[in-house]
């Protein structure tokens, strides 16, 4: 049987477990530092910078056979369309241990977010799929999702990150004269 529920504190050794799992798969072990209690302050704690975005999860639990675990979650926040005018949902992360899949669990998880987007009147609900990972993309098509061809994703991260800051000044610039 699947139950839905928002994660609370004591799902984020678990979570970490999950997201471990998942970066397993993805080849991208290497690049996890969270923590449960990095997690635990993401998600629950009150941001310590006012700007920061609030971070939310959902849990899928399976029981069966009297017994009750955490199968998978969403991971997820708002983001924003200066396009539509709107605030959409970001899923970061959706996983579902691969014992249990096929039982309708991830489905449920993005039916749930669809149906937030939905009762919120959020313009939409993306994520990424890495470009190998062809079982997560037909999963996502038989949904109705759409690859997008035409964005490319960009990061910056490490040193390149910390030399891109070291560029700033706290100088207000002039603009032009017209």
């Amino acid at each position: 049987m699947l139950t839905l529920r928002p994660a609370r504190r004591d799902d984020c050794s678990a979570l970490v477990e999950l997201v471990r799992e998942l970066a397993d798969y993805e080849k991208l072990l290497d690049q996890v530092d969270a923590t449960a209690s990095s997690l635990e302050a993401t998600l629950f704690d009150p941001p310590s910078d006012k700007f920061l975005p609030k971070v939310f999860s959902d849990v899928a639990e399976w029981s069966e056979d009297g017994a009750t675990a955490i199968a998978g979650f969403a991971l997820w926040f708002y983001n924003y369309s200066t396009f539509r005018g709107r605030h959409g949902l970001y899923l970061e992360d959706l996983y579902v241990r691969p014992f249990l899949r096929g039982r309708g669990i991830g489905k449920a998880l993005l039916v749930s977010l669809a149906d937030r987007c939905v009762k919120e009147n959020l313009a939409r609900l993306e994520w990424s799929v890495l470009d190998w990972n062809t079982p997560a993309r037909k999963f996502y098509e038989s949904l109705g999702a759409h690859g997008l061809t035409d964005w490319v994703p960009y990061r910056i991260t490490g040193e390149a990150l910390q030399r891109l800051a070291a560029q700033a000044t706290h100088v207000t610039p002039v603009l032009p004269r017209p």
